[in-house]
């Protein structure tokens, strides 16, 4: 936006008392004349704070506001003007910018170029940001020349609205040997929360620990990751775990978690042992049970015994003769011919008698 410039008017008429005295005759002019010279000019006299040797102002527009003030609830934009007088004749070149927390300045012209016997006038908005908490702010607008001379103007910022305090404690966790948390201001103001600590676990309360403040502030709509130590937690334990949190003007907030503590790292060593020994058992055995399989000793002595003296296990024929009673060379053992037999006596013939006495041998 292209800053307004007013052109100061280069003479000034004497007030009616001083021109009555001017027309009044030549010794009346000397006086007047003596007058002027010892008078310091009035501009001079009525100078802003921020004008200063070297031919160049700045102030707030309109006259008579040593200061600017800006007021608004949160999240709000306010607008000024600032003017920078150039009383000299040669032109000054100036750069604008603001200062203070929480303050945001923004300017329609950073850089202006200001002829001799010149004003500039140049907008310029204050943001209020939308967590801002109620109070006041402080800060300035500055004006830099080339040559390094610098002007400086006050500014004063009141945020208005509720005054509110509310702080929540999310996220409740153990990792390790700590307890991490957040915390997370939902009001309007700056807090400094308080945290007390308790955990019970199955046999008893195993941790307590008494309210005490925490070296932190936490604006409006900050959220903050914390932790808090816990080098004594169980090994083995089912945990109830619940912090408690406060702030002046706020309510107490609580948030819990379960807890499991469970030596993981002892378990797994254990495991493997008795895994380890399982298996060496497994193989032990199943050793032992092929060097059995391949040992024949017994039954193969038993085997023996029975084929002793040629005999067949079975019932099987002795020198060609039928165990069962069947005939030898075709014949019957029931007294028919027999041809070719040994120890016949007769014509070929073989008692009854003596086949029953073979047959019972063989039996």
């Amino acid at each position: 936006m292209p800053s307004a410039a007013r052109v100061l008017p280069r003479a000034r008429r004497l007030p009616p008392a001083l021109a009555r005295t001017a027309s009044a005759g030549p010794a009346a002019s000397l006086c007047l004349l003596a007058l002027l010279i010892a008078a310091p000019p009035a501009s001079a006299a009525s100078a802003a704070p921020a004008s200063a040797a070297g031919g160049w102002s700045v102030a707030p527009s309109g006259g008579g506001r040593p200061s600017f003030y800006a007021e608004g609830p949160p999240g709000t934009v306010l607008q000024d003007t600032v003017s920078v007088t150039n009383t000299g004749r040669a032109p000054v070149d100036v750069r604008l910018s603001g200062t203070g927390t929480g303050v945001a300045i923004a300017f329609a012209e950073r850089s202006v170029h200001i002829p001799g016997r010149t004003r500039a006038d140049v907008p310029f908005t204050v943001s209020v940001p939308a967590a801002a908490e109620p109070g006041d702010r402080s800060g300035a607008v500055v004006a830099r020349a080339a040559g390094g001379r610098t002007r400086t103007v006050p500014l004063r910022l009141r945020v208005g609205g509720p005054a509110l305090a509310a702080l929540t404690v999310e996220h409740v966790a153990v990792r390790g040997d700590r307890i991490t948390y957040e915390l997370v201001n939902r009001g309007t103001t700056v807090l400094v929360p308080r945290l007390a600590v308790r955990a019970d676990g199955v046999f008893g309360r195993v941790l307590d620990r008494a309210p005490r403040t925490l070296p932190v502030r936490l604006r409006p709509s900050a959220r903050l990751k914390l932790t808090e130590p816990w080098p004594d937690r169980p090994a083995l334990d089912a945990v109830d775990l619940r912090l408690t949190v406060t702030a002046p003007g706020a309510a107490r907030e609580t948030a819990s978690a379960r807890v499991r503590c469970v030596p993981w790292g002892e378990l797994a060593g254990g495991a493997g042992a008795v895994a380890a020994g399982a298996a060496a058992v497994f193989v032990a055995r199943r050793r032992g049970s092929r060097t059995a399989d391949a040992d024949p000793a017994d039954g193969d002595q038993g085997d023996q015994g029975d084929q002793a003296d040629g005999v067949p296990v079975g019932g099987g024929p002795v020198d060609g003769v039928p165990v069962d009673g069947g005939s030898v060379g075709g014949d019957p053992m029931g007294g028919g011919p027999v041809s070719g037999g040994r120890g016949g006596t007769g014509a070929g013939q073989v008692p009854r008698a003596d086949a029953g006495l073979t047959a019972g041998a063989v039996k």
